[in-house]
């Protein structure tokens, strides 16, 4: 893996006055990238990824806004305790560097489990939220526990291989429950990972670089690193009881969805999930979609949190 910039110095390489900085919140340390001017719009990553997943749309959007874009806990430059990693808590750490960078009410755009924060947030702390984009992800609910662990033949795969099928076989959804293995075979070696994920969910695999793969092989290239992405995952049946409790979300909702599967989702869950929803289809794009169409991201957020 080849030597990557910090963290400051990939900020400071956006236009829009980008700086690398960390707060103390909610009882852990978050670290954020900021710069623009105007309503502050915060964007949520997710795995395995880090919030320079958003550099090809942050000047554009920081032309109008305050654009704040978060590690999440677990995630890159932000701690990595041993628990808290329930999406409930994470919204609280989000609203914790809300208050803590002096907003009352903020727009959020959150991608794979970014969005599953940002939707807690919108549940949970409805008065500190204006509008939430969904990126490709819906929050998890009673449907996960339908994902199979088999392959579908001409769902998920044809002819015994998965990179065929038109669908996704979600396998590290599992994979990333089993405690201590991912540690054990990636650490060191997590740029496998990242380039067989992006190669897998994407339509053009030359939208992430190499540069930006070694950026994110490098957040998630120690054990504990590993551990905290995964626990991500191992939250998720917590999220489901979470999801239970929640009413249906008042805060606007934007979904957007890459290609066929990750528009078929959020069509079919989110309508049910607010009361004032819109759903729209990135074209020619998979799972990827702010490094895979970011000029399309850039319109469709900048019309919405108008």
């Amino acid at each position: 893996m080849a030597e990557v910039p910090s963290d400051a110095e990939l900020a400071s390489s956006l236009e829009g006055g980008f700086v690398s900085r960390h707060a103390d919140v909610n009882g852990t340390r978050l670290h954020y990238v900021a710069g623009g001017q105007g309503e502050p719009l915060l964007l949520l990553g997710g795995w395995p990824q880090t919030w320079w997943e958003f550099h090809k749309i942050m000047p554009a959007l920081a032309e109008r806004h305050r654009v704040i874009a978060v590690d999440l806990r677990g995630m890159g430059g932000s701690d990595k305790p041993s628990g808290g990693y329930d999406k409930k808590t994470m919204a609280a750490d989000i609203l914790g560097l809300v208050l803590h960078l002096g907003h009352d009410r903020v727009d959020i755009a959150g991608h794979d489990i970014g969005g599953m924060v940002a939707y807690a947030f919108a549940a949970n702390h409805a008065t500190h939220a204006r509008r939430i984009a969904l990126l490709d992800i819906a929050h998890p609910d009673e449907r996960f526990y339908n994902h199979s662990l088999l392959p579908r033949p001409g769902r998920q795969q044809i002819g015994g291989d998965i990179h065929a099928g038109p669908g996704r076989f979600l396998w590290w959804f599992a994979f990333n429950q089993v405690p201590d293995l991912p540690e054990r075979l990636l650490a060191g070696r997590s740029r496998e990972l990242i380039d067989w994920m992006c190669d897998y969910l994407i339509e053009d695999s030359s939208a992430i670089s190499d540069r930006d793969r070694d950026i994110y092989a490098r957040a998630y290239a120690a054990p504990d690193a590993i551990r905290a992405g995964n626990s991500w995952y191992r939250s998720f049946g917590q999220d489901i009881a979470d999801e239970k409790t929640y009413g249906k979300v008042t805060v606007p909702l934007l979904g957007l969805g890459g290609g066929e599967a990750g528009h078929m989702l959020l069509q079919a869950v989110l309508p049910g999930k607010g009361t004032d929803v819109e759903v729209v289809q990135v074209p020619d794009s998979g799972h990827y979609i702010p490094e895979e169409q970011p000029e399309i991201v850039i319109e469709h957020l900048a019309r919405f949190f108008a």
